[in-house]
C-alpha cells in the first residue's frame, strides 16, 4: 500500500528520514516496521511564528518496497531532421524551451544566439569584474542561457495560469537539475549548477536534428507583405522560416531594429532602484526570529517586501540569499548591478533588488518626445549617470542603508560581495527624487514590519535597472503572433510577457505551440 499524507514538523525532524518515518507511523497509527521507506513530494517552510515549522507532503510505502518512479515523466524528444523549420532568436529560457517544444511538435528549430556558449561565456563574464571590460555580445545578459544563466536560478513563479510549472521543472530535472526543484515550494538551481543544465538542453536540441548557432547576431527581419519569413545576421547570413523572438530584456539594439523597420512597439512600465546587501546572518535572525540565526537545519533565509508609496509600488526583487552582487552592464559606459547565488547559498551576504515601479508618464519632460523607446532611454541615462558617478568605472557607488535614508554621507563602506569593488557615493543625491524618495519611505516601512532591517550594516549599491523590458512587442492574445506582422512571435521577458526563468520558459513553449498551429 502507498499512502500520501501531509505532516508538519520542526526542522530537525524534517531533515531526518528516520524521524519522518517515525512521524508518519505515528500519524497513521501503524507499526513503524511496516513502513519500508518514504519519499518527500512537497516541502515548504512556515516561518510566520517563532517556532519554525516544515510542511511536508510524504509518500509512504507500507508493506511494499519503495518504487523507483519519476515525480514528472521525462519527455521523449524525437528526430526532426528534414522537417519544417522555424527560427528561434535568443538562447535564454524562452528560446531554449521554445526550441525543445518545437522538437516535440515535429518542427526543426534553428536557434540563433548573439553570445557565446555557456562555458566560453564565463571568460567574458569574469573580465567584467577583473578588467572592467564589457563585451557587448557576451556578458551577464547575452550568451547561452540568457540573463538567468548566472543568476540564482530561482524557479518560483506566479504564472501558473499560463502553463504547467511542473512540466517546466520536470524538463530542467530531466536535463540535470536536482530533484529538489520538483519538491521545494521556492525551488532554485544555483548559479554554479544551472550552466550544466543549459548545456544539456542544447545537446538535446542538436541530438534531435536542431541547429544552434552562437555568436550569430540578428540585425534584420525579412518582411514581405507584412509577414516575417526569415532573418539576416550581422555577417549577412540568411535563415528562412517564421520567427520566435526571445532576445531578452536587455537587447536594446533589437528594439532599435524593430522600431526602424516600422514594426509596432509599445512603451511599458519598469521598476528601477538599487541592490541592497545585508549580512546573511542578520537576515536569518530577522526571518527566523532567532538570535542564533538559521541554525543547523534551515536554509539561508529569504525575504519578500512590497508596499505602496505615493501611488507606486516599492518592492524587493530577485532576492539572493547567501549570494553575491554582480556587474550586469551589457555595453561599455554603463553601470548596472544584479544578484545571484550558488546552489548552496553559502556566502556571507544576502542581496536583493529594491525597486520602485515607474510608468511612462512618470518620466521627466525631456523624455516626452522620445516615443515608444523613452523608458529604454531613461534606463540608459540612469546607467550612464551611475557609471559617471563611479568615476567612469565599474567600481560601484555604495552608501550605508541608514545613511541613504537619513541623507548622510557614508565615509566607510562595509565589505561587499560585489567583485569589481565599491566606493562611497551619495546615491541619496544622484538618484532621481521620484525613485530615491520612494525607496527611503519603503525602507522605513519594511523596517516597521521587520525591526532591524533598516541598518547601517547594510549597503545600497546602484543602480538596478534591468528588472524587466522597457518595451512591449504587441501580440494577439490567442495566436501570440504580432498584431500586424504574421510569422513573428514575440516571446518572454524581452517582448514584455514574462519575468523570470519559469515564466519565460512557459511563454517559450506557448509561442512554439502557436507557431506549430499556424504551420498546419
Amino acid at each position: 500500500m502507498v499512502e500520501e499524507l501531509q505532516i508538519r514538523e520542526i526542522p530537525r525532524v524534517a531533515s531526518c528520514t528516520d524521524e519522518i518515518i517515525r512521524a508518519v507511523a505515528g500519524k497513521l497509527k501503524i507499526n513503524i516496521e511496516r513502513i519500508n521507506g518514504v519519499r518527500i513530494i512537497k516541502r515548504s517552510i512556515d516561518a510566520r511564528q517563532r517556532q519554525i515549522m516544515i510542511n511536508l507532503t510524504v509518500r509512504a510505502y507500507i508493506d511494499e518496497p519503495v518504487a523507483e518512479e519519476n515525480l514528472v515523466d521525462p519527455i521523449d524528444y524525437k528526430e526532426v531532421t528534414g522537417t519544417k523549420q522555424a527560427i528561434v532568436v535568443g538562447a535564454g529560457p524562452g528560446g531554449l524551451f521554445a526550441a525543445l517544444r518545437l522538437i516535440e511538435l515535429g518542427i526543426k528549430p534553428i536557434l540563433l544566439e548573439r553570445g557565446k556558449n555557456v562555458k566560453d561565456r564565463r571568460v567574458d563574464v569574469a573580465r567584467i569584474s577583473r578588467e572592467g571590460v564589457v563585451d557587448p555580445d557576451s556578458n551577464y545578459s547575452f550568451g547561452e542561457g540568457g540573463a538567468g544563466a548566472y543568476s540564482d536560478g530561482k524557479l518560483y513563479t506566479r504564472s501558473k495560469k499560463r502553463g504547467s510549472v511542473k512540466r517546466i521543472l520536470g524538463i530542467l530535472h530531466q536535463h540535470g537539475a536536482k530533484e529538489d526543484i520538483l519538491i521545494d515550494a521556492h525551488p532554485h538551481i544555483g548559479s554554479d549548477k544551472l550552466p550544466h543544465v543549459i548545456e544539456n538542453m542544447r545537446n538535446t536540441i542538436i541530438k534531435c536534428g536542431g541547429e544552434v548557432h552562437f555568436q550569430t547576431r540578428v540585425t534584420n527581419l525579412q518582411v514581405d507583405n507584412n509577414e516575417v519569413n526569415g532573418v539576416v545576421t550581422s555577417t549577412g547570413e540568411e535563415y528562412v522560416g517564421p520567427v520566435i523572438l526571445a532576445t531578452g530584456h536587455s537587447a536594446r539594439d533589437v528594439y532599435e531594429m524593430l522600431n526602424k523597420q516600422g514594426i509596432e512597439l509599445e512603451s511599458k512600465g519598469i521598476a528601477v532602484g538599487v541592490r541592497l546587501e545585508h549580512p546573511q546572518h542578520l537576515i536569518d535572525q530577522l526571518q527566523y526570529h532567532s538570535r542564533e540565526g538559521r541554525g543547523k537545519y534551515l536554509p539561508a533565509a529569504e525575504y519578500s517586501f512590497v508596499t505602496q508609496v505615493n501611488g507606486r509600488g516599492v518592492y524587493s526583487f530577485c532576492m539572493c540569499p547567501g549570494g553575491v552582487i554582480v556587474p550586469a552592464a551589457s555595453a561599455p559606459g554603463q553601470l548596472v548591478v544584479n544578484g545571484m547565488s550558488p546552489s548552496l547559498r553559502n556566502t556571507y551576504w544576502s542581496n536583493s533588488g529594491m525597486v520602485v515601479e515607474i510608468h511612462p508618464e512618470d518620466l521627466p519632460e525631456k523624455y516626452s518626445d522620445m516615443g515608444v523607446l523613452k523608458m529604454m532611454r531613461f534606463q540608459e541615462d540612469l546607467e550612464r549617470v551611475a557609471y559617471e558617478q563611479a568615476g567612469n568605472s565599474l567600481v560601484a557607488g555604495a552608501q550605508r542603508m541608514k545613511d541613504f535614508v537619513e541623507g548622510k554621507p557614508s565615509k566607510l563602506i562595509p565589505p561587499s560581495s560585489y567583485p569589481a569593488g565599491v566606493q562611497p557615493s551619495r546615491l541619496d543625491k544622484w538618484l532621481p527624487p521620484f525613485i530615491g524618495n520612494r525607496l527611503r519611505k519603503g525602507f522605513k516601512e519594511f523596517d516597521r514590519t521587520r525591526p532591524g532591517f533598516l541598518t547601517n550594516d547594510a549597503i545600497v549599491i546602484g543602480v538596478e535597472t534591468r528588472t524587466s523590458s522597457p518595451v512591449r512587442i504587441p501580440r494577439d492574445n490567442e495566436t501570440l503572433c504580432h498584431i500586424a506582422i504574421k510569422g513573428l512571435y514575440p516571446c518572454g521577458e524581452g517582448a514584455g510577457y514574462a519575468g523570470g526563468i519559469v515564466s519565460s520558459a512557459i511563454d517559450g513553449e506557448r509561442c512554439a505551440e502557436c507557431l506549430a498551429n499556424d504551420f498546419q
